[in-house]
């Protein structure tokens, strides 16, 4: 089918500024026109004509794409697809489980980081930063038992894991991927009740970092990271924390 073609799947919008409605409208014109990996989208001049919306209302939404990795833009060229978009058939918004899979391709790519990442900090680590990483996972433990916001003493945790693995690229990169990934104000990924089911297990990082016992560091963070994909696999399927 051509692009042109799939426009015809698109109707206007009653509501110009319900820019979830517009993300919702564009990931059903995908699925109805059969567009796959690699095909071209419809011009955003069109798909704001198709919807009665402005081409800055398309351009966001694009945006939101292309920060989750589902839409590939060449300069001069066009916009094309890169991953898979489906509707949610559930009571799952469709933006929602787009969400859920672009982390969990995220997290595909971060669990062959941190593996390495967490073995060399184990193997490298001097006496200083082993006593830092115990005392910054005491830190992120109370906050998260406290109810307080957790988010700056887990990043200063993990920080401190990059830095004593002795090549800084590690961290940049890491922090590079997360800041990627673009989620929605009201995202339940961006909810600070995100994530927690796998906190006590940070215990068992730094108890195995501190130990120097590289091979139970890597099983700890391949669990931590098992218990977040479990979570978000659990929101796309059952709508979990929305």
């Amino acid at each position: 089918m051509s692009r042109e073609a799939a426009l015809s799947y698109l109707e206007p919008l009653e509501n110009r500024t319900r820019n979830v409605a517009v993300l919702d409208a564009l990931a059903e014109m995908v699925e109805r026109a059969g567009l796959t990996i690699g095909d071209r989208l419809p011009p955003e001049v069109s798909l704001a004509a198709s919807l009665g919306v402005g081409r800055s209302t398309i351009r966001e939404a694009l945006n939101r794409w292309e920060g989750l990795g589902i839409i590939r833009r060449r300069r001069g060229d066009g916009t094309y697809l890169a991953a898979r978009v489906q509707t949610s058939r559930s009571l799952v918004p469709t933006m929602v489980r787009l969400e859920g899979e672009a982390l969990l391709r995220l997290l595909e790519i971060r669990r062959t980081l941190e593996n390495d990442v967490v073995r060399k900090a184990t193997q490298h680590a001097t006496a200083k930063q082993r006593a830092e990483i115990a005392r910054l996972c005491d830190v992120l433990l109370a906050d998260v038992d406290s109810g307080r916001s957790w988010r700056k003493a887990d990043h200063a945790f993990h920080n401190a894991i990059y830095d004593a693995s002795g090549n800084p690229m590690y961290g940049q990169i890491l922090v590079n991927l997360d800041h990627a990934l673009e989620r929605g104000d009201i995202s339940p990924f961006n909810r600070d009740a995100f994530g927690l089911e796998s906190f006590p297990l940070h215990r068992d990082l730094a108890d195995a970092i501190v130990a120097e016992n590289a091979d139970l560091a890597v099983a700890a963070i391949n669990r931590i990271l098992d218990s977040v994909e479990d979570e978000v696999r659990a929101i796309i399927a059952d709508g979990k924390l929305i």
